[in-house]
């Protein structure tokens, strides 16, 4: 398991991505493309708009309060536990099961904020990862060879447990 020192969190809270004030805003830039998307309100706002995602990372909360608008997808599910602070190698696995044979939804036990790292190393050039941004709106980052290289260089500040 790799953990995020409290000393490294607030490299996390800017967008890796472009930040959009809504899914509507970003709609045209996901056709054509393989939609992954992480946190329970992002994947009920694309539902909503039309957009089921190849894969959804959820975990029945929405900035820590339990999520009354956690999506309903019929696709195969998989759970991965994955505590707060933490990539699991539990969470690390299902996503890369769940990316090499869409779709699917990982139900996460513990938390999935991190979970954009993982999925961006997995998933294919072209596909469009999306996350919410507290407060501020949906971020959307385009898989390409940079994304993956920044994604990399994140995880060089977890510590291995």
């Amino acid at each position: 398991m790799l953990r995020l020192p409290e000393a490294h969190r607030d490299l996390f809270k800017k967008p890796f991505g472009t930040l959009y004030g809504s899914i509507g805003e970003l709609l045209d830039r996901l056709e054509g493309r393989a939609v992954y998307a992480v946190g329970d309100v992002v994947t009920h706002n694309l539902l909503a708009a039309g957009v089921v995602p190849d894969v959804a990372i959820i975990d029945g909360y929405t900035m820590r309060i339990p999520c009354t608008r956690s999506p309903l997808l019929r696709a195969r599910r998989l759970t991965a536990k994955n505590p707060p602070g933490t990539i699991t190698d539990e969470l690390v696995d299902a996503i890369t099961d769940v990316v090499r044979n869409p779709p699917g939804v990982i139900f996460v036990e513990g938390e999935e904020d991190l979970a954009v790292i993982p999925l961006v190393l997995a998933a294919p050039a072209g596909a469009a990862v999306l996350y919410g941004q507290p407060q501020e709106g949906v971020v959307l980052r385009l898989v390409d060879a940079s994304a993956k290289r920044e994604a990399a260089s994140m995880l060089t500040v977890f510590v291995r447990e």
